[in-house]
């Protein structure tokens, strides 16, 4: 029999971080609780568009609120619907399509330690076959816990927990319950073994994916989708991480994995089962001794970079109280595994480079196995990032790095989302004076009215923050419209108390800061001199001339800087 591949996640949601923002928007409207039929569909689908979450596009269909739907339901952040033949009454679980209670807790989830808690607790639960997802000609197994099964069993051979992009499609992904951990981990070293001597790897690879496709009846491409989204929602769980585009045990979840790894019971019963995931599994950390357990292997950690904890709290007998000093420790050692980062910036310039020109292309860049990757539905996120890590390889910041950014990152450093709407996207402070960065993919006619208003409120906010330092905008897109320019030429706002404020922000192209960006680094000392000589020049500028000649002049400043 043809065995099915299976994969985690919906390849229409790739970022498992959206579904949060889709349980937010749903959570906030009257469709909750009714999201089955064409119509309803629809209003999902419009709704979800609405809050900026998709892009509408031309779906005649609206297969994106179905689709939305049962993603959210096939992790259990949403009550599924029950097929009748379950014989299970859908009161007993709750009533369909409304949030579930892990659903609940991942819309109140706020730093993305919270985030991947919910996702751990989906994960751990969810297995496949299962009662919704019958289609699978293997017995149930849970889909996590093999995979962390066969990274450690790989580490233990080779010393090395890291599987390739490439093995996760064609190996771990047509793995199962009746396949062991061992005969996936033999499988992958021999294909390791034929791949050594081999001259073109990228050709070796496409060809293992399509003789694959052959005997499992799928398109080589098929292989590669199944593998990206597999990644995204594994790594989403905090417990592994990214290795080129493959993946590793996270070193810092070791003890969790370890204590996860103990349990891996199989449920039959639907109703049990359905329950769990919509609640969430239990983990280690839930119980007293699993929670000192982890909490010791944090403080642990925490001592080799020099950060103060309190042994005490090892003696008490409250969960609670255990879970909350193990959050707010992991959150401090995040902040100084994110401050060791930065310093390391200077040496990735050339990466760097290449997320900004791939973004300004339109296009991947590299795409072999330890190339970049940019997902098409993350390009906004991966800009407001490339634009942070190009400003802390300039350095000279008196502001922390998860100070200067506004949105969140992972446990790789890696966006998950772009800055919230409530403020600006990145503010760089400096000795003499303070910068606001604004960044976006929008172009033409549209991109003064996206944009127009929200970077002047943005500057202007931020001002009032920094009375003490001049703040000067900086605007950012692929292509600066006339309209757009027009706007911050005019360098004024009014306040709701209709109070004038003079504002500074200078529009620049993706290319133009790219090779800003490139001439700084030639300097050490005078770099951040440069930058705010830059600006002033560019400010003294716009009274001078009309708004197309200000851009080209604009252009010409950076030509010239040196």
């Amino acid at each position: 029999m043809t065995r099915i591949l299976w994969h985690l996640g919906n390849t229409t949601v790739r970022s498992p971080f959206r579904l949060r923002d889709g349980l937010v928007a749903l959570s906030g409207s009257s469709l909750e609780g009714a999201l089955h039929g064409r119509e309803q569909e629809k209003q999902f689908r419009n709704l979800l568009g609405n809050m900026g979450i998709v892009e509408l596009g031309d779906d005649k269909t609206f297969s994106v609120g179905r689709k939305w739907r049962s993603a959210l339901s096939q992790l259990g952040f949403l009550i599924p619907e029950l097929p009748s033949k379950l014989g299970i009454h859908q009161a007993e679980l709750g009533a369909a399509d409304t949030i579930s209670e892990n659903g609940k807790r991942l819309i109140q989830a706020t730093t993305v330690p919270a985030m991947q808690e919910c996702f751990l607790r989906a994960l751990a639960a969810y297995q496949i076959p299962n009662p919704l997802e019958n289609n699978y000609n293997y017995i149930s197994f849970s889909p996590l816990k093999f995979t962390l099964a066969i990274l450690t069993e790989l580490e233990s051979r080779t010393g090395d927990s890291k599987i390739n992009f490439v093995e996760v499609g064609i190996f771990l992904l047509r793995s199962g319950g009746d396949i062991s951990v061992s005969e996936i981990v033999d499988q992958i070293l021999e294909f390791r073994e034929a791949r050594v001597n081999v001259g073109n790897k990228k050709a070796f690879d496409n060809k293992a994916r399509q003789v694959r496709g052959v005997e499992l009846n799928y398109a080589a491409t098929t292989f590669n989708d199944y593998a990206d989204t597999t990644i995204r929602y594994l790594k989403a769980t905090g417990l592994v991480t990214a290795r080129g585009r493959g993946i590793a045990i996270y070193e810092e979840k070791r003890t969790l994995i370890q204590e996860l790894l103990i349990h891996d019971a199989v449920i039959s019963d639907p109703l049990t089962y359905y329950k769990l995931l919509c609640h969430g599994a239990e983990l280690p950390t839930d119980e007293i001794s699993g929670a000192k357990h982890v909490l010791k292997d944090v403080y642990q950690r925490a001592k080799r970079v020099g950060i103060e904890v309190n042994d005490g709290v090892l003696l008490l007998e409250d969960v609670g109280r255990l879970n909350s000093e193990r959050y707010r420790v992991e959150e401090r050692l995040s902040q100084v595994y994110e401050e060791e980062y930065a310093k390391n910036q200077i040496s990735q310039v050339e990466e760097i480079l290449e997320y900004l020109d791939a973004l300004d292309s339109n296009s991947r860049s590299r795409g072999d196995n330890n190339g970049i990757n940019i997902p098409s539905s993350e390009r906004p996120a991966y800009l407001e990032w490339a634009l942070w890590r190009a400003f802390l390889a300039i350095n000279h910041l008196t502001n922390k790095p998860y100070e200067a950014r506004r949105f969140k990152i992972d446990q790789d450093f890696l966006p998950i989302g772009t800055a919230p709407g409530n403020g600006p996207d990145l503010i760089f402070e400096f000795e003499s004076f303070v910068l606001v960065v604004e960044a976006t993919l929008t172009e033409n006619s549209r991109q003064e009215a996206a944009e127009g208003e929200t970077v002047r409120r943005h500057v202007t906010d931020v001002m009032g923050l920094f009375p003490n330092k001049r703040t000067y905008g900086l605007f950012i897109a692929r292509n600066i419209n006339t309209n757009t320019a027009h706007t911050f030429r005019l360098g004024v706002w009014y306040t709701t108390q209709d109070k004038q404020v003079e504002f500074a922000i200078v529009p620049i192209s993706l290319k133009q800061f790219r090779n800003m960006f490139t001439v700084l680094l030639t300097h050490s000392e005078d770099r951040i001199d440069l930058i705010r000589e830059f600006l002033e020049r560019c400010v003294s500028l716009r009274t001078q001339c009309d708004t197309p000649e200000w851009k080209k002049e604009i252009g010409d400043v950076v030509l010239n800087l040196t």
